[in-house]
Protein backbone atom coordinates (compact mmCIF):
# COMPACT_ATOMS: atom_id res chain seq x y z
CA UNK A 1 0.00 0.00 0.00
CA UNK A 2 1.56 3.25 -1.07
CA UNK A 3 1.38 6.38 1.37
CA UNK A 4 -0.86 8.24 -0.81
CA UNK A 5 -3.51 5.92 -0.19
CA UNK A 6 -2.81 4.93 3.21
CA UNK A 7 -3.36 8.91 4.19
CA UNK A 8 -6.43 8.55 1.94
CA UNK A 9 -7.89 5.85 3.77
CA UNK A 10 -6.84 7.63 7.02
CA UNK A 11 -8.72 10.91 5.93
CA UNK A 12 -11.50 8.75 5.14
CA UNK A 13 -11.43 6.81 8.87
CA UNK A 14 -11.29 10.69 10.03
CA UNK A 15 -14.23 11.76 8.55
CA UNK A 16 -16.15 8.29 9.64
CA UNK A 17 -15.29 9.05 12.96
CA UNK A 18 -16.44 12.68 13.05
CA UNK A 19 -19.61 11.13 11.93
CA UNK A 20 -20.35 9.12 14.55
CA UNK A 21 -19.09 11.94 17.08
CA UNK A 22 -21.52 14.38 15.78
CA UNK A 23 -24.07 11.76 15.70
CA UNK A 24 -23.72 10.90 19.39
CA UNK A 25 -23.85 14.45 20.44
CA UNK A 26 -27.36 15.15 17.96
CA UNK A 27 -28.97 12.42 20.09
CA UNK A 28 -27.92 13.39 23.45
CA UNK A 29 -28.70 17.25 22.66
CA UNK A 30 -32.55 15.48 21.49
CA UNK A 31 -32.76 13.56 24.72
CA UNK A 32 -31.80 16.70 26.92
CA UNK A 33 -33.85 18.84 25.07
CA UNK A 34 -36.70 16.28 25.73
CA UNK A 35 -36.18 15.51 29.29
CA UNK A 36 -36.24 19.78 29.93
CA UNK A 37 -39.60 19.42 28.38
CA UNK A 38 -39.02 22.71 26.55
CA UNK A 39 -41.89 23.85 24.64
CA UNK A 40 -42.05 25.88 20.95
CA UNK A 41 -42.95 29.19 22.75
CA UNK A 42 -39.71 28.91 24.31
CA UNK A 43 -37.87 27.66 21.48
CA UNK A 44 -38.82 30.65 19.97
CA UNK A 45 -37.76 32.66 22.48
CA UNK A 46 -34.40 31.51 21.85
CA UNK A 47 -34.88 32.25 18.07
CA UNK A 48 -35.56 35.75 18.91
CA UNK A 49 -32.40 35.99 20.89
CA UNK A 50 -30.22 34.95 18.08
CA UNK A 51 -32.03 36.95 15.29
CA UNK A 52 -31.64 39.99 17.81
CA UNK A 53 -27.95 39.40 18.49
CA UNK A 54 -27.41 38.67 14.37
CA UNK A 55 -28.64 41.85 13.95
CA UNK A 56 -26.55 43.06 16.10
CA UNK A 57 -23.43 41.73 15.90
CA UNK A 58 -23.61 39.32 13.06
CA UNK A 59 -23.70 36.13 15.58
CA UNK A 60 -23.95 33.19 13.97
CA UNK A 61 -24.62 29.70 16.06
CA UNK A 62 -23.33 26.27 15.74
CA UNK A 63 -26.28 23.99 14.52
CA UNK A 64 -26.54 19.89 14.26
CA UNK A 65 -29.19 18.68 12.33
CA UNK A 66 -30.30 14.92 10.58
CA UNK A 67 -30.28 14.41 6.78
CA UNK A 68 -32.42 11.59 5.15
CA UNK A 69 -30.24 10.10 3.03
CA UNK A 70 -31.03 8.71 -0.74
CA UNK A 71 -31.49 5.45 1.49
CA UNK A 72 -33.60 6.29 4.53
CA UNK A 73 -30.67 6.48 6.59
CA UNK A 74 -30.38 9.81 8.54
CA UNK A 75 -27.54 10.94 9.37
CA UNK A 76 -26.26 14.06 11.81
CA UNK A 77 -24.80 16.96 9.87
CA UNK A 78 -23.21 20.46 11.17
CA UNK A 79 -23.42 23.87 10.70
CA UNK A 80 -23.54 27.83 11.64
CA UNK A 81 -26.85 29.34 11.48
CA UNK A 82 -27.35 32.84 11.03
CA UNK A 83 -31.25 33.70 12.31
CA UNK A 84 -32.72 36.62 10.15
CA UNK A 85 -35.90 36.35 11.28
CA UNK A 86 -38.75 35.01 13.17
CA UNK A 87 -42.23 34.77 11.82
CA UNK A 88 -45.05 33.89 14.51
CA UNK A 89 -48.40 33.78 13.18
CA UNK A 90 -51.44 32.17 12.75
CA UNK A 91 -49.84 29.12 15.53
CA UNK A 92 -46.97 28.31 13.58
CA UNK A 93 -43.59 29.96 13.91
CA UNK A 94 -41.41 29.90 11.10
CA UNK A 95 -37.73 31.03 11.12
CA UNK A 96 -35.89 32.29 7.97
CA UNK A 97 -32.29 31.91 8.37
CA UNK A 98 -28.87 31.00 6.47
CA UNK A 99 -27.37 28.69 7.13
CA UNK A 100 -23.49 27.50 6.57
CA UNK A 101 -23.10 23.59 6.58
CA UNK A 102 -19.63 22.54 8.03
CA UNK A 103 -19.86 18.83 8.05
CA UNK A 104 -21.63 16.51 5.55
CA UNK A 105 -20.28 12.07 5.62
CA UNK A 106 -20.05 12.89 1.77
CA UNK A 107 -18.14 16.43 1.97
CA UNK A 108 -16.71 16.24 5.35
CA UNK A 109 -15.43 19.42 6.48
CA UNK A 110 -16.72 22.45 4.69
CA UNK A 111 -14.67 25.53 5.02
CA UNK A 112 -17.39 28.54 4.94
CA UNK A 113 -17.04 31.05 2.04
CA UNK A 114 -19.46 33.59 0.05
CA UNK A 115 -20.83 30.34 -1.91
CA UNK A 116 -21.96 28.30 0.76
CA UNK A 117 -24.59 30.50 2.47
CA UNK A 118 -27.82 28.48 1.80
CA UNK A 119 -30.86 30.26 3.00
CA UNK A 120 -33.53 28.21 4.62
CA UNK A 121 -36.83 28.38 6.65
CA UNK A 122 -37.25 26.66 9.86
CA UNK A 123 -40.58 25.31 11.40
CA UNK A 124 -40.66 25.22 15.48
CA UNK A 125 -43.94 22.61 16.34
CA UNK A 126 -44.80 21.02 19.70
CA UNK A 127 -44.65 17.31 19.21
CA UNK A 128 -46.03 14.63 20.99
CA UNK A 129 -43.24 12.09 22.76
CA UNK A 130 -44.07 8.79 23.79
CA UNK A 131 -41.47 6.87 25.19
CA UNK A 132 -41.92 5.40 28.73
CA UNK A 133 -44.97 8.10 29.30
CA UNK A 134 -45.77 10.89 26.83
CA UNK A 135 -44.93 13.97 27.09
CA UNK A 136 -45.21 17.09 24.92
CA UNK A 137 -41.46 18.12 23.84
CA UNK A 138 -40.80 21.02 21.05
CA UNK A 139 -39.09 20.15 17.18
CA UNK A 140 -37.26 22.01 14.78
CA UNK A 141 -37.39 20.91 10.92
CA UNK A 142 -36.44 22.56 7.63
CA UNK A 143 -39.75 23.66 5.51
CA UNK A 144 -38.04 24.12 2.77
CA UNK A 145 -36.03 20.73 2.30
CA UNK A 146 -37.70 18.03 4.01
CA UNK A 147 -35.10 15.79 4.40
CA UNK A 148 -33.49 17.66 7.08
CA UNK A 149 -35.45 17.58 10.03
CA UNK A 150 -34.83 17.70 14.25
CA UNK A 151 -32.09 21.47 14.63
CA UNK A 152 -30.55 21.86 17.70
CA UNK A 153 -29.74 25.45 17.63
CA UNK A 154 -26.73 25.94 20.36
CA UNK A 155 -26.92 29.27 22.26
CA UNK A 156 -23.68 29.03 23.58
CA UNK A 157 -21.48 28.05 20.84
CA UNK A 158 -21.24 31.60 18.75
CA UNK A 159 -18.91 32.76 16.10
CA UNK A 160 -19.42 36.46 14.56
CA UNK A 161 -16.88 36.32 11.32
CA UNK A 162 -19.49 34.28 8.79
CA UNK A 163 -21.77 37.93 8.42
CA UNK A 164 -19.08 38.42 5.95
CA UNK A 165 -20.32 35.97 3.24
CA UNK A 166 -23.77 36.83 3.70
Amino acid sequence: MDANSLHADYRLWQRFQRQEQLGREHQAALRKLADTGAMASRVTEAYRSMADRAAKEGASYRALFQRRRDNGENLACEGWLFVRRVLAEGGTTRIRATLFETFTLEEGDITPSAESPIKITLDIYDELLVQKSMKLGCRTDRHDDERDTRFITFLDSVRGDLHQYL
